[in-house]
Parts: C-alpha cells; structure tokens; sequence
C-alpha cells in the first residue's frame, strides 16, 4: 500500500489545516502520527476503515478531527485551533488489518507516507 500526503502549511496559533491522505489499497486501520527533529515519533489519531471507532492522543482531543473516505481510499485530518506545539513532520500509516481497536503506536503501523510538515507560529 502506498501512501502519499498533502495539506502541511504555516499557520499563525489559533488557525487550521486540513491533512489529507491519499491510499492505492484498503487497509483496516489508519492512522495520523507526528515527528519533532529530537524526538519519537507519536500518534495523534486513528479510525477503523470500517468506521467502527477513531482514537486521539489526549493532546489533540477536541481539536483535531480524524475521518476516512472510503470511496476516494482518502484518510484526513482537520486541525482546528492549532498550537505552537503542533508544529511536526505529520505522517499517514497504515496496518492491513484489525483484531480489535486502532493503537496510536507507532510500532503497529506497516505502511507509511512520506510526511507533510505543519509549523504552527505564536
């Protein structure tokens, strides 16, 4: 499965981005994960293809907004209210399938997009 994404930009505290991820496959999960230079890689939110549930690091909840198109194989990314702290290379993964929920583990992932980076200013 390939992934490619798009829709990293600056932007001043307090804007939004939309991050959107383009798939050539099905994969039963999917999921956003973030990189400062210095640091591991984190999740920030995943959804089940089948849309049976999403999941958000505390950090982004009730900001960030996790959804899937499944006719365009598309997963996305609303960011709303976006904080200094945001600022990351983002990154699109995927895993083939599914016993159970979405992790935001990094080490559960097999398939990745190249990143997009999203600097936020204050």
């Amino acid at each position: 499965v390939q992934l490619v994404e798009s829709g990293g930009d600056s932007v001043q505290a307090g804007g939004s981005l939309r991050l959107s991820c383009k798939a050539n496959g099905y994969t039963s999960c999917m999921a956003w994960l973030r990189q400062v230079p210095g640091k591991a890689r984190e999740g920030v939110a995943s959804i089940l293809s089948t849309g049976g549930g999403s999941w958000y690091a505390d950090s982004v909840k009730r900001r960030f907004t996790i959804s899937l198109d499944n006719d365009e194989n598309t997963l996305k990314l609303k960011m709303n209210s976006l904080k200094p702290e945001d600022s990351a290379l983002y990154y699109c993964a995927a895993h083939p399938w599914v016993a159970g929920a979405c992790p935001l583990d990094k080490d559960y992932y097999d398939y990745w997009g190249q990143g997009t980076q999203v600097t936020v200013s204050s």
